[in-house]
């Protein structure tokens, strides 16, 4: 869960500064094309990765005192 949450933030931090680079220092079309088609899908699925990553303090408890042994 921990590289989840380290590459979830470095998605969110690289996608939002390039985001805001396009927005203020207006690049040529394509660049901000480029950066709407592939990185505002990644800031959106960042967040959800970071969102999944942390867990519920029950459902950790719940972990530890009773594995997943399968069916």
């Amino acid at each position: 869960m921990n590289k989840l949450m380290i590459s979830s933030y470095f998605l969110l931090i690289i996608s939002l500064l390039l985001i805001i680079y396009a927005l203020i220092f207006n690049p040529a079309t394509w660049i901000v094309y480029g950066i709407a088609i592939v990185f505002i899908p990644i800031f959106i699925l960042s967040l959800g990765l970071i969102t999944m990553a942390k867990g519920n303090k029950d459902e950790e408890e719940e972990k530890r005192e009773e594995p997943f042994i399968g069916y």
